[in-house]
């Protein structure tokens, strides 16, 4: 049995891969697949979007395909930058673009409140699709720090937690994510029919 994993993003592959008892499957990302297209997140949804990437890749490539759609969703913006977290500050901006536009629209902002939320599909070659998310709530704080972790890391608090994603250890925050409770659902749902086929 082989799954690819929607992805060519490889700090979120490593996650994927590190969260998700994929027992006896062969795991391939995006990156084994030089033909697959590019996949525009267009949804309007984390949702949306997740199953759009499961459902193209699953039925360009002949595998079952697993995808996600994470977003960091801040109160005191609307939930911004939601569905566009990945390019908040612009198309091919970097990370530190995104955290610096992230700042700049809270500044002077009293709450700081946010979560950060994932949606996973999963999709047979037919397109058949099934889905399950995953939430972590926590705080913005009001400067980088920690240097683990990618994305909004740096500047996101679990609640619990006196730490950044960035600074807290990878295995925990493997065990606390957004990621990691929807990966966690995802393989009570669908565990015992990925490893039966």
């Amino acid at each position: 049995m082989k799954l690819v994993i929607a992805t060519r993003n490889a700090h979120k592959l490593e996650e994927i891969r590190a969260i998700f008892n994929f027992q006896s499957l062969a795991v391939l990302s995006a990156f084994d697949f030089t033909d697959i297209p590019d996949v525009v997140e267009d949804g309007d949804t984390l949702e949306a979007n997740a199953i759009k990437k499961a459902v193209t890749i699953a039925t360009a490539t002949g595998y079952w395909a697993l995808a996600d759609d994470s977003g960091l969703e801040v109160a005191a913006l609307g939930g911004a930058p939601g569905i566009y977290s990945a390019r908040y500050a612009g198309e091919h901006c970097s990370y530190a673009d995104n955290n610096e536009k992230l700042l700049r629209e809270l500044a002077g902002k009293p709450d700081r409140s946010a979560c950060f939320r994932t949606a996973i599909a999963l999709s047979d070659p037919e397109g058949n699709v099934r889905t399950v998310a995953g939430a972590c709530p926590g705080k913005i704080i009001e400067a980088l720090s920690g240097a683990n972790g990618f994305g909004y890391d740096p500047l996101f608090v679990p609640d619990g937690y006196s730490e950044t994603f960035a600074e807290l250890d990878a295995a925990l925050k493997n065990r606390i994510s957004h990621r990691a409770n929807a990966l966690k659902k995802a393989h009570q749902a669908w565990g015992e029919l990925l490893s039966s086929l």
